[in-house]
């Protein structure tokens, strides 16, 4: 599961209706996917400054089904980061919204792909809903290959949906070139849904993992989660 649904094209949220310089946030999740049944965890780190804005998380995946049946319990069976960094010195002039986008994802089994384009964000005036569109030319390094060399990333975040006070609609759309015996292009989509408990940290919430042509899979997978995160 790829997440970057701490907004990295702009300035990220918490539960409360202010626009934060910096958020950082732990996620436990279950996956009830057919061929997975395991716990993952993600950490996400969001920090704004004068020169841009830094995104980093990191999944790590446990035991799934198949493990626990042949016996084995590795504490960790897999893990997966990102590291973004939007460059933009101009955010008081009118392409404010416009960032230089440089990119990172590795992983434990050996697939990586740097990614550098452009990313354009989009809010209203209270940074409640936010939106961005990416775009760039990514280069697989180690596993896997390209030969359509391009990444689109569409990122959202919605706070009090519908007006019902603590309920967060997030998440992310990639469409990436990526060759393999089943295409030249996967997509992956991991909308979420959070309430917040407390008004501040302790959230509630599902993932619905869509994806089409990922992680070896021919065709259309669909794999819901149900989680807990806490805002620090």
């Amino acid at each position: 599961m790829l997440k970057k649904i701490v907004l990295a094209s702009a300035l990220a949220m918490t539960c409360l209706p202010f626009v934060a310089k910096a958020q950082a946030d732990f996620q436990l999740y279950y996956d009830f996917g057919s061929d997975r049944q395991y716990v993952s965890t993600t950490f996400e780190l969001f920090k704004a400054d004068q020169y841009g804005d830094t995104f980093i998380f990191v999944d790590h995946y446990f035991s799934n089904k198949d493990n626990r049946e042949a016996g084995l319990y590795s504490a960790i069976n897999g893990s997966y980061f990102e590291i973004e960094r939007a460059i933009n010195f101009w955010q008081d002039t009118k392409l404010g919204a416009l960032s230089a986008h440089i990119e990172y994802d590795g992983s434990s089994w050996g697939a990586s792909i740097l990614c550098l384009g452009a990313k354009y964000a989009f809010h209203n005036a209270d940074f409640s809903n936010t939106f961005s569109l990416a775009l760039m030319y990514d280069q697989h390094i180690g596993v896997g290959s390209a030969k359509v060399p391009v990444k689109f990333s569409g990122v959202w975040g919605m706070q009090d949906l519908f007006g019902l006070k603590g309920v967060r609609f997030s998440g992310f759309l990639d469409i990436w070139g990526n060759d393999s015996p089943y295409g030249k292009f996967s997509i992956l989509t991991e909308p979420q849904l959070w309430y917040c408990l407390d008004g501040e940290h302790l959230n509630i919430g599902t993932e619905l993992e869509l994806s089409y042509n990922f992680a070896g899979r021919d065709g259309f997978m669909f794999n819901p989660c149900l989680g807990l995160k806490w805002v620090f």
